[in-house]
């Protein structure tokens, strides 16, 4: 006993390093006695173990312990903070629209008013909703819910004319997914504030039944443009003619719906659609961008991935992947039409400017025995994003290395991915105010105009991109955030974080009304730049979503279980 005791006390003030309180409060000693017994069962010896102490470093190497789970940590908590701010963002603006707006489709934050540009039925509300259920912001969960739930259903039976097109992606959009959101459907419920996810289901059939007529007002399989609801009747437009995109770009929502109804007649009408346009004549997989619902066949020759025609091949990709990437056989076609019309915008479309060689898609306005014109309106900067997704399917590139998922073609696609995103990034980087344009043309050996650059002479690309004075606006877009988003959960570069944050900051600069809500600039090309006075719906509904996700989890709507509507609606995978 004596010489145990002994031994305990050498071995304690032998030890080199004290131990902190800290640091013994989080270390578990054993105070276990340990016994060794020879053959006759008695015990020859026995002591109380020395407390484990941590690793002792020389004083150089003090500080070199994890150095690398010390950076992630300062490089998350970066992040977090960043991601924070957009959340900030993202409650100004709809502080804006609750005090002089609510209940309107958009605000007019200079003139602190709302106005009525979708046919009434309040975008802003529905369009803003999953946001805020996404951020977690629930002051705006409950007050965005419990204004559907009090005015939206009597608005739709009263109502006039809506687009078909706009109204399905915000606010049918909107509805679907605030009902996945909150918890519908077993759901992913983001939220305990606003009515029960039943109240956006019931509104959104509401509104689909009278969408509905588009579709079944038409004597071919290609719907009508506006529907009239208070009356129930449908209408082309003033033209006679409606946008491939906007015919082709309605499948997601009304899939959706008939999923979650088990009503059917929502994806039949809707899906007809894209059945009928597989059948008619294409360039290459591309199409013109306006068709008739008399006779159902293509109108003019004009091919271009920016308005009109823009979102035609998003859905091609995205609806085969909502349909569980074509685990019943029945959507093949979908995902052949998206390949063919991929190789199509590489052959046909993508050009690169010079002096310094950036990718972009320009347009061919008289089809392909007409000239191509170098002009990209910042709407074609949602295609970065959807050939990332198109290639890897919403896993990361590693991950599909890894499972050998990935053809040439697939790699292809990536690479021309990132050099779009790179080219849209520096759309930004090139002005004044470090914003887009609405169009910029570039520079190419056979077009080229003097004096009309984007204001940062800094630049390295100042001279292959051309503003117009007519192009000069900003109205909020959210394609190239969209696009890196998609970029960085795939690729996992961070690279894409900070061009977004750089993007942020400059909204946040020169768009941000003191009084509440965020403005569109009337010229990004110079400073101070003069406001437009306008806040869409999109800036809430899908700019400042797609910032956010962009600085946040990666397992935050994961992009192999969801597919953003084109309005960054999120609504889940078949099958996830």
């Amino acid at each position: 006993m004596i010489f145990g005791l002994a031994y305990l006390m050498f071995t304690h003030k032998s030890a080199p390093h004290s131990v902190s309180q800290g640091q013994a409060e989080g270390i578990k000693v054993n105070t276990e006695v340990e016994g060794i017994s020879d053959s006759s069962g008695r015990f020859k010896r026995f002591w109380r173990k020395p407390p484990r102490l941590p690793p002792q470093l020389p004083p150089d190497e003090k500080g070199s312990i994890d150095n690398h789970e010390l950076q992630k940590l300062n490089t998350g908590s970066k992040w977090v903070d960043r991601q924070q701010r957009v959340k900030k963002a993202f409650i100004h603006a709809w502080s804006g629209y609750k005090m002089y707006a609510m209940g309107y489709d958009e605000l007019m934050p200079l003139s602190q008013r709302g106005v009525d540009g979708l046919g009434g039925l309040g975008a802003t509300v529905v369009d803003a909703l999953d946001t805020a259920l996404i951020m977690g912001a629930e002051e705006v969960v409950s007050e965005a819910g419990l204004w559907i739930e009090a005015h939206l259903s009597d608005r739709i039976s009263k109502k006039g004319q809506v687009n078909l097109f706009e109204t399905t992606i915000r606010v049918l959009g909107g509805l679907l997914s605030a009902y996945h959101l909150s918890g519908g459907e077993q759901g992913t419920n983001l939220t305990q504030k606003g009515p029960k996810p039943t109240v956006y289901l019931e509104t959104a059939r509401n509104l689909a039944d009278r969408l509905l007529l588009a579709f079944t007002s038409s004597p071919t399989s290609i719907p009508f443009s506006d529907v009239v609801l208070h009356d129930s009747s449908a209408h082309r437009a003033p033209d006679g003619l409606s946008s491939t995109a906007e015919v082709s770009t309605v499948q997601l929502e009304f899939n959706y719906l008939s999923t979650v109804s088990g009503d059917p007649r929502y994806s039949i009408e809707a899906m007809k659609v894209l059945e009928h346009i597989k059948d008619l004549p294409k360039v290459e997989g591309l199409v013109p961008i306006y068709i008739s619902p008399d006779s159902g066949e293509f109108s003019g020759e004009n091919i271009r991935l920016g308005s009109r025609g823009d979102s035609y091949y998003e859905y091609l990709i995205k609806v085969w992947l909502q349909q569980g990437r074509n685990r019943d056989g029945n959507f093949t076609y979908l995902y052949d039409m998206y390949e063919e019309a991929m190789r199509g915008v590489r052959h046909l479309l993508v050009q690169k400017s010079i002096p310094n060689g950036l990718v972009f898609v320009g347009e061919l306005p008289y089809g392909p025995k007409g000239s191509f014109s170098p002009k990209m309106d910042h709407l074609v900067c949602f295609l970065p994003g959807t050939l990332a997704l198109g290639a890897t399917k919403g896993l990361t590139k590693e991950k599909a290395m890894k499972k050998n998922l990935l053809k040439f073609e697939d790699l292809e696609n990536l690479k021309l991915a990132e050099d779009l995103a790179k080219t849209c990034f520096e759309m930004y980087s090139v002005t004044s105010t470090g914003l887009a344009p609405e169009i910029a043309y570039f520079h190419t050996e056979e077009y080229s105009e003097h004096g009309l650059d984007g204001g940062n002479k800094n630049s390295k690309f100042v001279n292959d991109i051309i503003i117009k004075h007519a192009d000069r606006h900003n109205l909020l877009r959210p394609e190239t955030v969209e696009s890196l988003f998609i970029l960085y959960r795939i690729t996992e570069d961070p690279k894409y974080q900070e061009w977004g944050w750089q993007i942020f900051e400059a909204f946040e600069k020169y768009t941000k009304v003191d009084s509440g809500g965020y403005s569109s600039l009337e010229d990004v090309t110079v400073l101070p730049p003069h406001r437009r006075d306008k806040m869409e719906t999109f800036f809430l509904g899908e700019t400042l979503k797609y910032f956010y996700l962009l600085f946040g989890d990666r397992s935050n709507i994961p992009l192999d279980k969801y597919v953003f509507n084109t309005e960054a609606h999120p609504l889940p995978i078949k099958g996830s």
